[in-house]
């Protein structure tokens, strides 16, 4: 189990990493068994049919674009969080805080969803911030997926360089592995996979 101030140093490296190059990950900053419990969780709320498929755009500009994403997502409700769920905010409010302390950004609130991509699911390259609503500025993902095999798919491309297709980063989506960079200039996509992947993604935001 992590103390406090080895999640704090965790973060501290993650932040440096986001300060050099725009992106970063760490590894194993939850409990094995909370992150099982987690993605049993995240597993009966989709056999419940709780999850939709999800669209591309904001308010009335939303549509569903299956040659973009092919993915399923469930928002989660802060004012009705369960249990595990609300460990993950109250992380999330410890990296917020120190974000605002390293880089000034007024960082107020956060928004998230548990996403599934079933087999054979993607979501090609693109930015997390919409092009007139800037409030995005920190995207998070957390994956869920144990025992995950790189010849699943499913990995998440960073581009390192935007006007470069063949410069990139593949990230597999490992359970523990906890993912942030920033939502306006990060290009990412996600890698078709051919096996359920499990994962929270969310977004720190600014009023």
């Amino acid at each position: 189990m992590l103390t406090d101030s080895d999640k704090t140093q965790r973060y501290n490296i993650l932040i440096d990493q986001i300060s050099e190059t725009g992106w970063g990950y760490i590894n194993s900053m939850f409990p094995d068994d909370y992150l099982r419990d987690l993605i049993k969780e995240e597993r009966e709320l989709w056999n419940e049919g709780a999850f939709h498929r999800a669209k591309v755009g904001i308010g009335t500009h939303e549509q569903l674009r299956s040659e973009i994403r092919t993915d399923h997502v469930l928002w989660l409700n802060q004012d009705n969080l369960t249990p595990k769920q609300e460990i993950y905010w109250n992380e999330i409010d410890r990296l917020r805080k120190l974000l605002n302390e390293a880089f000034y950004i007024g960082l107020k609130k956060f928004e998230a969803h548990f996403a599934i991509y079933p087999p054979g699911s993607f979501y090609k390259k693109h930015l997390d911030q919409f092009k007139n609503v800037n409030e995005r500025i920190i995207s998070c993902i957390l994956y869920l997926n144990e025992d995950w095999k790189s010849s699943f798919g499913g990995q998440l491309r960073i581009f390192t360089n935007a006007d470069h297709e063949d410069e990139y980063i593949d990230i597999d989506p490992l359970q523990g592995t906890f993912v942030c960079f920033r939502s306006d200039q990060i290009y990412h996509e996600v890698l078709p996979a051919n096996k359920e992947r499990f994962s929270i993604t969310g977004w720190l935001k600014k009023d």
